[in-house]
Protein backbone atom coordinates (compact mmCIF):
# COMPACT_ATOMS: atom_id res chain seq x y z
CA UNK A 1 0.00 0.00 0.00
CA UNK A 2 1.06 3.34 -0.76
CA UNK A 3 1.13 6.00 1.90
CA UNK A 4 1.15 9.45 1.16
CA UNK A 5 3.81 11.79 3.16
CA UNK A 6 5.14 15.42 3.15
CA UNK A 7 7.97 16.86 4.56
CA UNK A 8 8.14 20.29 6.71
CA UNK A 9 10.03 23.08 7.62
CA UNK A 10 8.49 23.93 11.19
CA UNK A 11 8.78 27.02 13.08
CA UNK A 12 10.13 29.02 9.98
CA UNK A 13 8.63 30.96 7.33
CA UNK A 14 12.21 29.43 5.16
CA UNK A 15 13.11 26.13 3.52
CA UNK A 16 16.06 24.55 4.86
CA UNK A 17 15.60 26.20 8.55
CA UNK A 18 13.22 25.26 11.68
CA UNK A 19 12.53 21.98 12.64
CA UNK A 20 11.78 19.22 9.93
CA UNK A 21 9.17 16.90 10.42
CA UNK A 22 7.83 14.03 8.45
CA UNK A 23 4.03 13.83 8.39
CA UNK A 24 2.61 10.97 7.00
CA UNK A 25 -1.22 10.89 5.76
CA UNK A 26 -2.32 7.45 5.67
CA UNK A 27 -2.04 6.49 9.22
CA UNK A 28 -4.51 4.31 9.78
CA UNK A 29 -3.54 0.60 10.02
CA UNK A 30 -0.29 0.85 10.97
CA UNK A 31 1.07 -0.79 13.97
CA UNK A 32 2.88 1.12 16.87
CA UNK A 33 6.18 -1.26 15.70
CA UNK A 34 6.08 -0.34 12.21
CA UNK A 35 5.19 4.04 12.92
CA UNK A 36 8.10 3.83 15.20
CA UNK A 37 10.37 1.75 12.23
CA UNK A 38 9.11 4.53 10.11
CA UNK A 39 9.90 6.85 12.28
CA UNK A 40 13.27 5.57 12.54
CA UNK A 41 13.78 5.35 8.83
CA UNK A 42 13.03 8.97 8.28
CA UNK A 43 15.26 9.58 11.47
CA UNK A 44 13.74 13.37 12.48
CA UNK A 45 13.54 14.37 15.77
CA UNK A 46 9.59 13.67 15.12
CA UNK A 47 7.45 11.77 12.87
CA UNK A 48 3.92 12.09 12.76
CA UNK A 49 1.07 9.96 11.43
CA UNK A 50 -2.26 11.06 10.70
CA UNK A 51 -5.46 8.71 11.26
CA UNK A 52 -9.11 8.77 11.49
CA UNK A 53 -10.41 10.71 14.72
CA UNK A 54 -12.45 8.89 17.50
CA UNK A 55 -14.51 11.91 17.25
CA UNK A 56 -16.35 12.50 13.87
CA UNK A 57 -16.29 16.45 14.83
CA UNK A 58 -12.35 15.96 15.08
CA UNK A 59 -10.06 17.45 12.13
CA UNK A 60 -7.53 13.55 13.07
CA UNK A 61 -6.29 12.15 15.59
CA UNK A 62 -2.08 12.24 15.60
CA UNK A 63 0.68 9.91 16.66
CA UNK A 64 3.82 11.29 17.36
CA UNK A 65 7.27 9.03 17.34
CA UNK A 66 10.55 10.29 17.91
CA UNK A 67 13.45 8.32 16.77
CA UNK A 68 13.25 6.63 19.88
CA UNK A 69 9.74 6.06 21.36
CA UNK A 70 6.37 7.96 21.26
CA UNK A 71 5.33 10.93 22.99
CA UNK A 72 2.09 11.92 24.12
CA UNK A 73 2.49 15.61 22.96
CA UNK A 74 4.63 18.05 20.88
CA UNK A 75 4.63 21.23 19.91
CA UNK A 76 6.54 20.61 15.84
CA UNK A 77 4.67 17.72 15.46
CA UNK A 78 0.94 19.26 16.15
CA UNK A 79 2.02 22.76 14.26
CA UNK A 80 3.23 21.31 11.08
CA UNK A 81 0.26 18.66 11.10
CA UNK A 82 -2.36 21.03 11.58
CA UNK A 83 -0.53 23.29 8.51
CA UNK A 84 -0.38 20.03 6.45
CA UNK A 85 -3.66 19.38 6.94
CA UNK A 86 -5.17 22.69 6.38
CA UNK A 87 -2.95 22.86 3.29
CA UNK A 88 -4.53 19.53 1.92
CA UNK A 89 -7.50 20.64 2.00
CA UNK A 90 -7.57 24.08 1.25
CA UNK A 91 -4.19 24.40 -1.44
CA UNK A 92 -1.31 26.87 -0.54
CA UNK A 93 -2.66 29.22 -3.66
CA UNK A 94 -6.47 30.95 -4.03
CA UNK A 95 -8.10 32.99 -1.41
CA UNK A 96 -6.74 33.59 2.46
CA UNK A 97 -8.46 31.76 5.09
CA UNK A 98 -8.61 30.97 8.84
CA UNK A 99 -9.31 27.58 10.35
CA UNK A 100 -10.01 25.80 13.66
CA UNK A 101 -8.61 21.97 13.86
CA UNK A 102 -9.16 20.27 16.60
CA UNK A 103 -6.64 17.52 17.08
CA UNK A 104 -6.51 13.91 19.33
CA UNK A 105 -3.09 13.73 20.85
CA UNK A 106 -2.34 11.09 23.35
CA UNK A 107 -2.23 13.97 25.72
CA UNK A 108 -5.83 14.63 24.76
CA UNK A 109 -7.92 16.52 22.35
CA UNK A 110 -5.61 19.87 20.76
CA UNK A 111 -7.18 23.11 19.48
CA UNK A 112 -5.42 24.86 16.59
CA UNK A 113 -6.00 27.58 14.42
CA UNK A 114 -4.53 28.06 11.18
CA UNK A 115 -4.35 30.93 9.40
CA UNK A 116 -2.92 31.09 5.43
CA UNK A 117 -2.13 34.49 4.05
CA UNK A 118 -0.83 35.51 0.26
CA UNK A 119 2.82 36.04 0.11
CA UNK A 120 3.67 34.34 3.46
CA UNK A 121 4.09 30.66 5.20
CA UNK A 122 1.20 29.21 6.33
CA UNK A 123 0.92 29.53 10.49
CA UNK A 124 -0.80 27.49 13.45
CA UNK A 125 -1.45 28.16 17.05
CA UNK A 126 -2.58 25.29 19.51
CA UNK A 127 -3.92 25.71 22.93
CA UNK A 128 -1.02 24.41 25.33
CA UNK A 129 -3.08 20.93 26.75
CA UNK A 130 -1.97 20.64 29.49
CA UNK A 131 -0.63 23.58 31.84
CA UNK A 132 3.14 23.52 32.87
CA UNK A 133 3.52 22.48 36.48
CA UNK A 134 6.88 22.20 38.18
CA UNK A 135 8.28 18.11 39.48
CA UNK A 136 10.21 17.87 42.28
CA UNK A 137 14.26 17.63 41.65
CA UNK A 138 16.96 19.22 43.38
CA UNK A 139 19.97 20.36 41.00
CA UNK A 140 23.98 20.30 41.67
CA UNK A 141 25.30 23.60 39.77
CA UNK A 142 28.42 22.61 39.28
CA UNK A 143 27.75 18.74 37.73
CA UNK A 144 25.33 20.87 35.46
CA UNK A 145 28.03 22.81 34.33
CA UNK A 146 30.43 19.85 33.98
CA UNK A 147 27.98 18.33 31.47
CA UNK A 148 27.29 21.09 29.56
CA UNK A 149 31.05 22.23 29.44
CA UNK A 150 30.32 25.15 31.22
CA UNK A 151 31.48 27.19 34.35
CA UNK A 152 29.12 26.62 37.00
CA UNK A 153 29.10 30.86 37.03
CA UNK A 154 27.39 30.46 33.74
CA UNK A 155 24.47 28.67 35.56
CA UNK A 156 21.86 31.16 36.06
CA UNK A 157 20.79 34.41 35.30
CA UNK A 158 19.15 37.00 37.36
CA UNK A 159 16.68 35.05 39.96
CA UNK A 160 16.04 31.86 37.55
CA UNK A 161 17.91 28.57 38.53
CA UNK A 162 17.43 25.28 37.10
CA UNK A 163 14.31 23.87 37.67
CA UNK A 164 11.98 20.94 36.81
CA UNK A 165 9.00 21.13 34.80
CA UNK A 166 6.47 19.38 32.15
CA UNK A 167 3.65 20.29 30.18
CA UNK A 168 3.14 16.76 28.65
CA UNK A 169 6.63 16.54 28.41
CA UNK A 170 9.22 16.45 31.00
CA UNK A 171 12.56 18.91 30.84
CA UNK A 172 14.96 20.45 33.16
CA UNK A 173 15.00 23.99 32.82
CA UNK A 174 18.71 25.01 32.69
CA UNK A 175 18.96 28.74 32.25
CA UNK A 176 22.41 30.04 31.46
CA UNK A 177 24.41 33.34 31.63
CA UNK A 178 24.12 34.60 28.34
CA UNK A 179 23.83 33.83 24.42
CA UNK A 180 27.62 33.37 24.53
CA UNK A 181 27.41 30.67 27.01
CA UNK A 182 25.09 28.91 25.53
CA UNK A 183 26.70 28.87 22.37
CA UNK A 184 29.78 27.78 24.45
CA UNK A 185 27.79 24.45 25.51
CA UNK A 186 29.44 20.75 24.99
CA UNK A 187 26.70 18.57 25.96
CA UNK A 188 28.29 15.32 27.56
CA UNK A 189 25.81 12.47 27.10
CA UNK A 190 27.68 10.56 29.46
CA UNK A 191 27.29 13.26 32.34
CA UNK A 192 23.81 13.89 31.68
CA UNK A 193 22.84 10.61 32.33
CA UNK A 194 24.26 10.56 35.63
CA UNK A 195 22.71 13.23 36.83
CA UNK A 196 19.19 13.87 35.22
CA UNK A 197 15.93 12.97 36.93
CA UNK A 198 13.56 10.38 35.42
CA UNK A 199 9.56 11.08 34.83
CA UNK A 200 7.29 8.78 33.40
CA UNK A 201 9.68 6.27 33.20
CA UNK A 202 12.57 8.14 31.21
CA UNK A 203 15.73 10.22 31.45
CA UNK A 204 14.60 13.74 31.51
CA UNK A 205 15.77 16.16 28.32
CA UNK A 206 17.42 18.81 28.90
CA UNK A 207 16.35 23.00 27.86
CA UNK A 208 18.86 25.38 28.08
CA UNK A 209 17.55 29.16 27.54
CA UNK A 210 18.38 32.82 28.39
CA UNK A 211 17.08 36.15 27.84
CA UNK A 212 18.07 37.97 24.33
CA UNK A 213 18.84 36.33 20.90
CA UNK A 214 20.79 36.30 17.94
CA UNK A 215 17.41 37.86 16.49
CA UNK A 216 16.62 41.15 17.85
CA UNK A 217 13.38 40.14 18.30
CA UNK A 218 13.84 37.32 20.52
CA UNK A 219 12.94 37.30 24.19
CA UNK A 220 14.04 34.17 24.32
CA UNK A 221 17.07 31.87 23.30
CA UNK A 222 17.27 28.58 23.77
CA UNK A 223 18.75 24.84 22.80
CA UNK A 224 17.56 21.37 23.71
CA UNK A 225 19.10 17.91 24.09
CA UNK A 226 17.68 14.84 24.40
CA UNK A 227 19.59 11.77 24.05
CA UNK A 228 17.16 9.57 25.75
CA UNK A 229 14.79 10.41 22.49
CA UNK A 230 17.27 9.67 20.77
CA UNK A 231 17.57 13.40 19.29
CA UNK A 232 21.64 15.00 19.81
CA UNK A 233 19.73 18.64 19.52
CA UNK A 234 17.17 19.69 18.68
CA UNK A 235 15.92 22.74 16.10
CA UNK A 236 12.84 23.57 17.90
CA UNK A 237 10.81 21.89 20.57
CA UNK A 238 7.45 23.31 20.93
CA UNK A 239 6.83 20.65 24.37
CA UNK A 240 9.81 22.17 25.74
CA UNK A 241 8.24 25.81 25.34
CA UNK A 242 5.07 24.79 26.51
CA UNK A 243 6.87 23.67 29.90
CA UNK A 244 9.17 26.69 30.25
CA UNK A 245 5.77 29.01 30.37
CA UNK A 246 5.46 27.48 33.67
CA UNK A 247 9.24 28.54 34.12
CA UNK A 248 8.91 31.92 33.29
CA UNK A 249 5.57 32.82 35.07
CA UNK A 250 7.19 31.33 38.47
CA UNK A 251 10.52 33.44 37.78
CA UNK A 252 9.41 36.32 36.59
CA UNK A 253 6.49 36.75 38.57
CA UNK A 254 4.26 37.77 35.76
CA UNK A 255 1.64 40.11 36.28
CA UNK A 256 -2.44 39.42 35.03
CA UNK A 257 -2.44 40.53 31.32
CA UNK A 258 -1.66 39.07 28.37
CA UNK A 259 1.95 38.36 27.49
CA UNK A 260 3.60 37.68 24.49
CA UNK A 261 7.02 35.97 23.50
CA UNK A 262 8.78 35.11 20.68
CA UNK A 263 11.90 32.48 21.78
CA UNK A 264 14.73 31.99 19.09
CA UNK A 265 16.07 28.18 19.15
CA UNK A 266 18.63 26.07 16.33
CA UNK A 267 20.88 28.59 15.75
CA UNK A 268 23.78 26.54 16.37
CA UNK A 269 23.05 24.08 14.08
CA UNK A 270 22.27 26.35 11.21
CA UNK A 271 18.61 25.82 11.61
CA UNK A 272 17.09 28.94 13.69
CA UNK A 273 13.30 28.82 14.40
CA UNK A 274 11.65 31.58 15.99
CA UNK A 275 8.48 29.82 18.37
CA UNK A 276 5.76 32.16 19.47
CA UNK A 277 4.38 31.76 23.59
CA UNK A 278 1.42 33.48 24.53
CA UNK A 279 0.54 33.50 28.00
CA UNK A 280 -2.26 34.44 30.02
CA UNK A 281 -2.20 35.52 33.34
CA UNK A 282 -5.50 35.37 35.66
CA UNK A 283 -5.26 35.43 39.37
CA UNK A 284 -1.57 35.28 39.67
CA UNK A 285 -1.80 31.76 37.69
CA UNK A 286 -1.65 31.18 34.24
CA UNK A 287 -5.56 30.81 32.47
CA UNK A 288 -3.94 29.49 29.00
CA UNK A 289 -1.04 29.70 26.98
CA UNK A 290 -0.82 28.75 23.50
CA UNK A 291 2.37 27.87 21.18
CA UNK A 292 2.63 28.95 17.25
CA UNK A 293 4.73 29.31 14.27
CA UNK A 294 5.07 29.23 10.68
CA UNK A 295 5.53 25.68 8.79
CA UNK A 296 7.00 25.46 4.79
CA UNK A 297 6.69 21.71 2.57
CA UNK A 298 9.76 20.93 1.18
CA UNK A 299 8.64 17.73 -0.26
CA UNK A 300 6.46 15.38 -0.44
CA UNK A 301 6.21 11.42 -1.63
CA UNK A 302 5.11 8.04 -0.77
CA UNK A 303 5.86 5.20 1.77
CA UNK A 304 5.35 1.36 0.28
CA UNK A 305 4.29 -0.11 3.01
Amino acid sequence: MARRYAIYDVFTANRLEGNPLAVVFDGDGLSDAAMQAIAGEFNLSETVFVQSPGNPAHAARLRIFTPGYELPFAGHPTVGAAVALAEAARGTDGEDYDLVQMLEENVGPVRCAVRKRAGSATFAEFDVPRKSVQLEARFDRQALADALSLKASQIGFENHVPSFWSAGVPFVMIPVHDVGAAGAVEFDVAQWEQITPIAEGRLASAYLYCRGGVNHVARFHARMFAPAMGIGEDPATGSAVAALSGAIHHFDQLIDGHHPFLIEQGVEMGRPSLLHLHIDVSGSEIATARIGGQAVKIAAGELYL
